[in-house]
């Protein structure tokens, strides 16, 4: 495998660093087989009723926001005491006026490791996985650290190296397949098997001892989808399906497996890069996430992370004991077992959330308060470069926005 070009690799730093330090766009996933169908979106004009009768200036601004900063297009989704709301701003496509649809579908990415992280917890609750045995015990085949556990992996303690390229223990970068860069946009529509993940950071030198720090490191989930598959004896896809998207009618949301097609509606993200002199814009609404196998390869609506989100915080999807146990943050990152937990301050509370992006162009955030009675979906779009462009202030304005849902627009300390 050829190693990442010097600004492949400042890229995939700055990617960390949004994906890790600021909480922003958390890096890459790739999986197993699509499911087929999708919901159809409703645009600006055919909004929910509960939504269309709500006058809310304040999260619109905070949706406009994002557009005024440099962002292409963004749809957001609230559902709170006062009802549902739906809002969008900036264009569906460079070149158009056409608006991003409000419940069109879109690459969520990282998103996809909480909804890992509960069909782990369900085996769990089922007495098939047990969170502290050795991951070693169930998948022998990659002669894994034994001091590893299952709960390790969920919660980014185990020290394994992150296949998309890592920092090594004093602090320099240690490529892996290309996640950034030219590199990887020639690169975009290769497929990849989660077990060729696994190898290929399972080759590489651990970055700490198991349980000593934390790292957010995409090999631990892709390492959950092969747990998943090797318990159940299903394809992880077939799982998910089966434990979480059928049960809550997620129409729109599946895993992207190879698939390299939005289905149906949807806004389109870009990425800009130098060649020979000259400035090019590729429209990368079509890419390969299987580079991210478990860890960032989901498809969804607002609507249907609001679904799962509601539903997992209300406690419908795992006994009350593992959901504690899915909340209980490591002092390292505020990161849980598939979750962060984030103090807004006085007179606001606590949030669990995820944000998500596969390598460029597209942004995904899902918030909830303790309850699930509260909660905030939403999806951007932008032309990504080789300094994010206007992800520099992503999460600047995702606080803005979290802020005026769950704080009435206070600021936080």
């Amino acid at each position: 495998m050829k190693t990442s070009s010097p600004s492949a690799i400042t890229q995939a730093k700055v990617l960390r660093r949004v994906a890790v330090t600021a909480l922003a766009a958390a890096l890459l996933a790739g999986a197993a087989v699509s499911a087929p169908g999708v919901a159809a979106a409703d645009s600006s004009a055919t909004a929910p009723k509960a939504a269309a009768g709500q006058d809310r200036p304040e999260l619109q601004k905070a949706t406009q926001a994002f557009v005024d900063a440099g962002f292409l297009g963004v749809q957001v989704r609230v559902h709170d005491e006062r009802g549902g709301w739906v809002g969008n701003a900036g264009v569906r496509k460079l070149g158009t006026t056409a608006k991003p649809p409000t419940n069109g579908s879109f690459w969520a990415g990282s998103i996809i490791k909480p909804v890992t992280a509960t069909v782990v917890l369900q085996l769990v609750a089922e007495g098939k996985i047990a969170l502290d045995a050795p991951v070693a015990g169930y998948l022998p085949e990659f002669g894994l650290d034994e001091r590893i556990t299952v709960r390790m992996l969920l919660q980014h303690t185990s020290g394994l190296f992150n296949y998309t390229g890592d920092f090594d223990p004093n602090g320099a970068y240690v490529p892996g397949i290309p996640a950034a860069g030219k590199e990887w946009l020639d690169n975009r529509f290769r497929s990849y098997r989660p077990e060729e993940l696994a190898r290929l950071a399972l080759a590489k030198p651990a970055r700490f001892e198991p349980g000593t720090n934390q790292m957010y490191a995409n090999t631990n989930y892709t390492l959950a989808l092969l747990l998943i598959e090797k318990v159940t004896g299903r394809p992880y896809a077939e799982e998910l399906q089966r434990r979480i998207m059928r049960p809550l009618r997620l129409r729109g949301t599946m895993v992207a497996g190879n698939r390299t097609q939005l289905p149906g509606p949807h806004a389109h993200g870009y990425y800009r890069y130098e060649e020979d002199g000259l400035k090019k814009v590729v429209d990368v609404s079509r890419q390969n996430l299987s580079l991210l196998a478990g860890a960032g390869d989901l498809i969804s609506t607002t609507q249907d992370l609001h679904t799962f989100f509601s539903a997992l915080n209300g406690g419908k999807l795992l006994p009350a004991n593992l959901l504690a146990e899915m909340r209980k943050p490591h002092p390292k990152m505020g990161y849980g077992l598939g979750l962060f937990v984030q103090d807004l301050g006085p007179n606001c509370g606590t949030v669990y959330q995820h944000n998500g992006s596969p390598p460029h162009g597209y942004g995904a955030f899902m918030y909830s308060s303790p309850d699930g009675k509260t909660t905030l979906t939403a999806s951007v779009t932008w032309v990504d470069e080789a300094t994010r462009g206007p992800a520099k202030d992503y999460q600047k304005l995702v606080d803005r926005l979290v802020k005026e849902v769950f704080c009435g627009g206070q600021t936080a300390d």
